[in-house]
């Protein structure tokens, strides 16, 4: 390919909209956008296939800036293509409700497919969006129609390698063969502390290959506009490895301050921004410029974006004429609807009915829907056994060269990855045609924990199965037993978890996590059996909170979840017959979805007039919002088996009575007395 002034002008241009917006905003990184404007101009301008007027267009190419610090590079780059980006949008970079905030974040900026910033993140997305693409293509293409063809690109730097996440991410993608991932390195040895030298000396290459990716290395990534070009072209020709093109830059390229940590993540001074102007041929004393040749190629590439949509349009209405079902399931998919009446295959359970883990619960709920929501596509980061995460039909997501698997499968095998796994399962989610459900330990989601935060700020429709939830795993004890977790994930804004008490409430979890579009869902669940309550079911579940026994004439209310809901409902009895105290019981099993209740329903389930104190093996944290006082673990568990564990900490239908009795004794004469719900910020709400 040749290149000529235009080239130049393009990748110039870039460069300029990075130093003008971060000097602007005087704040910002304008080093990485400078050095990697030339791969850009090349990736974006020759091999990407994308609408700018569609950003959703389901065959598109995805793009995601792992070193989303870098994100002024993306910005530019989708104003310059005809994004719904404005030049003004441009000029207010990083500030209060614009459109191009600090880091890229997908629900914000049209072209921007996730959310990233945290370094490694990023990475681990575009793995789940070449997996989803994998998988896709499997399910969907025909021979003649070959519907799903995308890649996924994804730029990295010094800091995603740095990063665990990342390194499981490229551990797991080079295991899955996945062709259709081409990462590019932004090798400019500088990282926020300076020369990478004084943390960084690892050989990457070598790391990659032998993680099984096809490795290249650009080592004029300033000016080699054809080594550039080359690498992609050839990168594309391996289907059988993910790619890496080591690229090494300048970072800040053409600053007085190029190659050095100044350039990193502060705006340029104002005489560096004119020289740097004077030197790539812009007035020095014009700002936000982009030259009319600029605009006409890469809305030129922008049309041949749209024509490749009307096509694959085109192609998809032929589809569906001979493959009817699968288009419609497809169209379906895209909308992100579920299929009707899927709700109606979810289990339903008697009071007569055995009792069950609720990790079972969730296995059985899984095995009555898979049929139905072919979209779903489960996991487990090595613990398929005792997560009970896999149906019995499901066929594992594998390259078809391992003979253990296919590409149309709908099992995940994460491997010990649970931070990748969560990740990926972002990427798989904002692909657009599946939805990931990925199982761990509950103490080992806070191994996932920077992934999962993600999950709810992007809005991904993300299920985290979360199994062992308590001292109830008994016996491998406290490096096992989660006590802060829950008010961990609880503290995040749009996040369900749900912490089940039975079949019922475990159906009505699987239901809220499937048809909340915008909001990820983990759900707590056991090791050991619960029984089935006596006053559950999935619509009272479905509200996060309700009357699980009504008692005439209480004087309490205990309040709880999971597996203690059936031990209030013990201590009710004990409290009957040997305190002459009459207790009722709320089982809350998802905070977020009952505090979403109105206000008169809430304090119908926890009422004004009498005290309410919370049961739950976890943490007490939080529960002062429901409860007047909290009976909970404010230290780590015990090893041994679970029943004897819960007894050294008195969670006994005693040990509940005790408290119980303290607390209606505590405020006997407390008039009136408030439910803890009715609060002065209640009527702002």
């Amino acid at each position: 390919m040749g290149y000529d002034k235009t080239d130049e002008l393009c990748i110039n241009t870039i460069r300029t909209l990075a130093v003008d917006a971060t000097f602007k905003a005087n704040s910002g990184h304008p080093g990485a956008p400078m050095g990697m404007a030339p791969i850009s101009h090349i990736l974006f301008n020759q091999f990407m296939r994308f609408n700018p007027q569609n950003p959703q267009w389901a065959n598109r190419d995805r793009f995601v800036l792992s070193n989303g610090h870098g994100c002024m590079l993306q910005y530019a780059l989708l104003h310059l293509f005809g994004y719904k980006v404005s030049m003004d949008d441009l000029k207010q970079f990083r500030q209060v409700d614009s459109i191009t905030p600090g880091h890229p974040e997908a629900h914000d900026t049209p072209g921007v497919e996730v959310t990233t910033g945290p370094l490694g993140q990023g990475f681990s997305n575009a793995v789940g969006m070449a997996v989803a693409q994998a998988h896709s293509a499997a399910y969907f293409n025909k021979p003649g129609y070959d519907l799903f063809t995308n890649y996924t690109y994804m730029f990295f730097g010094d800091g995603c390698a740095m990063e665990g996440v990342a390194s499981e991410a490229a551990s797991a993608a080079g295991h899955l063969q996945l062709g259709n991932l081409i990462a590019i390195y932004d090798d400019n040895g500088i990282s926020i502390d300076g020369d990478t030298k004084c943390a960084f000396t690892e050989d990457v290459s070598k790391r990659f290959e032998a993680y099984g990716w096809h490795v290249q290395w650009v080592k004029d990534g300033d000016n080699d506009m054809e080594g550039m070009y080359n690498a992609i072209k050839k990168a594309q020709e391996v289907k059988d490895k993910p790619s890496m093109i080591r690229l090494t830059t300048t970072i800040g390229f053409g600053s007085l301050l190029q190659g050095t940590g100044g350039v990193h993540g502060n705006p340029l001074k104002e005489d560096d921004c004119k020289q740097v102007k004077q030197k790539f041929g812009f007035d020095a004393d014009k700002t936000f410029v982009v030259p009319n040749e600029v605009y006409e190629k890469y809305h030129k590439h922008a049309a041949e974006g749209a024509a490749a949509e009307q096509e694959w349009n085109q192609l998809l209405e032929k589809y569906a004429g001979e493959h009817k079902e699968l288009a419609a399931d497809l169209k379906r998919r895209l909308t992100g609807k579920l299929p009707e009446g899927w709700q109606n295959k979810l289990p339903v359970y008697k009071p007569t009915d055995g009792a069950m883990a609720s990790r079972k619960l969730s296995e059985a709920v899984l095995e009555a829907i898979h049929d139905t929501v072919p979209e779903l596509m489960s996991g487990s980061a090595d613990l398929t056994g005792s997560n009970n995460t896999r149906w019995k039909s499901a066929v594992d997501f594998q390259p078809p060269s391992t003979g253990i698997g296919e590409w149309s499968g709908r099992y995940m095998r994460y491997g010990v990855r649970e931070h990748a796994m969560a990740g990926m399962m972002n990427g798989m989610a904002a692909y657009g045609t599946v939805i990931p459900a990925g199982g761990t330990f509950l103490n080992f989601m806070s191994y996932a924990a920077g992934s999962v935060r993600l999950s709810a700020l992007s809005h991904h429709r993300v299920i985290y199965v979360a199994t062992h939830d308590s001292i109830g795993l008994g016996e491998d004890g406290p490096t096992h037993q989660p006590i802060e977790t829950l008010v961990h994930f609880r503290a995040l804004p749009n996040m369900m978890v749900w912490r089940p008490a039975d079949g019922n409430e475990c159906s009505a979890a699987y239901y809220m996590a499937l048809t909340s579009h915008q909001t990820p869902s983990i759900l707590a669940l056991t090791r050991q059996n619960l029984p089935q309550l006596e006053g559950s079911t999935i619509e009272k579940g479905i509200k996060g909170g309700y009357v699980a026994l009504e008692t005439e004439g209480a004087q309490i209310t205990l309040v709880s979840t999971g597996s203690e809901v059936s031990l209030c409902l013990e201590a009710v009895k004990f409290l009957a017959e040997n305190k002459g105290i009459k207790a009722r019981v709320v089982s809350m099993p998802c905070m977020e979805v009952f505090d979403a209740q109105s206000k008169d329903y809430k304090l119908s389930v926890i009422p004004d007039g009498i005290p309410s104190l919370s049961v739950e093996v976890m943490s007490t944290l939080g529960w002062e919002k429901y409860s007047h006082e909290q009976f909970g673990l404010n230290r780590f568990g015990a090893s041994g088996p679970y029943k004897d564990v819960y007894k050294k900490f008195e969670f006994t239908p005693e040990g509940v009575a005790k408290r119980a009795v303290a607390t209606v004794d505590f405020y006997k004469d407390v008039k009136p007395l408030r439910s803890p719900l009715n609060r002065a910020f209640q009527q702002l709400i």
